[in-house]
């Protein structure tokens, strides 16, 4: 028996579990898969409604009693580098910067562990092996790259950032670094980096993924000027972080049924190649 996709995407929502921001919450997500000949397309377009991809998946948040999590991009036309930020990317600015396809290598694999044992050893992706890693760099059914930084001198690898090429801009879907420097502040550095290449490219955002208020794991996204978040289902100017809070309340999330009657979904013909 033949079977197909069916004509729209189907959505689910996971099991509650510990949120890995707030202690004390529990989180639930919902989610649909990536893929068939409009997986470019429904990217695009649920990327733009505040959804992340995670190889063939496309989620966001959708806890029943908390609404903290908002999807973030910066409007590079309105991004100013702060200060430290210039110092930041004066201090890298030797790195070597070299884009490559989604394929994954040992060397990144190794990366990746160091920078999960120093730095999130408590994480989500802790117990997360070669495999997984190389399903997390190279299952992707959309445009995606791999950016990588490098030591000039010595060709060793320092940084790398998995970001996917969407029609508005340039989304960080996952980035990792060296432990070994922290006073190269390389984290801030490849977002600075991430908005001039959305610049070279002629797009106007770069998604950072969700920023979280009361989150010491998140809360850096809120030190970029131009800061945009997905909230009340339209992208608005983030202006004062403390303005947005992190509070419990029955009523912070709407119905599943409403959630995905509002979810605007593309034009299912396939895109031309």
């Amino acid at each position: 028996m033949r079977h197909t996709l069916p004509i729209a995407p189907q959505f689910y929502v996971t099991a509650p579990q510990p949120c890995p921001y707030l202690e004390g919450r529990m989180e639930r997500k919902l989610f649909t898969a990536l893929q068939g000949d409009n997986a470019d397309k429904l990217n695009n377009s649920l990327s733009q409604q505040g959804f992340r991809r995670s190889q063939n998946v496309l989620y966001r948040p959708s806890c029943a009693e908390c609404s903290a999590c908002l999807s973030a991009r910066i409007d590079i036309n309105r991004f100013r580098p702060s200060r430290s930020q210039r110092k930041i990317a004066r201090r890298n600015e030797q790195l070597v910067r070299r884009a490559t396809s989604p394929w994954a290598t040992e060397e990144q694999y190794e990366l990746f562990r160091r920078y999960l044992d120093v730095r999130h050893a408590d994480g989500g992706m802790a117990d997360m092996d070669v495999f997984e890693f190389a399903a997390m760099i190279e299952e992707t059914p959309i445009r995606s790259r791999v950016v990588e930084y490098a030591d000039p001198d010595s060709n060793a690898l320092i940084a790398v950032s998995l970001t996917d090429v969407l029609e508005d801009g340039v989304s960080m879907v996952y980035s990792f670094y060296t432990p070994d420097l922290p006073q190269a502040s390389l984290g801030t550095y490849m977002i600075l980096d991430h908005v001039e290449i959305a610049r070279e490219a002629g797009l106007p955002y770069v998604y950072l993924g969700y920023w979280v208020p009361g989150s010491q794991k998140m809360g850096y996204k809120s030190n970029f000027s131009g800061l945009e978040v997905y909230l009340g289902g339209a992208w608005q100017v983030m202006t004062d972080p403390k303005s947005h809070g992190a509070d419990l309340h029955p009523l912070s999330t709407d119905p599943i049924a409403e959630q995905v009657a509002n979810i605007h979904l593309p034009d299912r013909r396939p895109t031309r190649r």
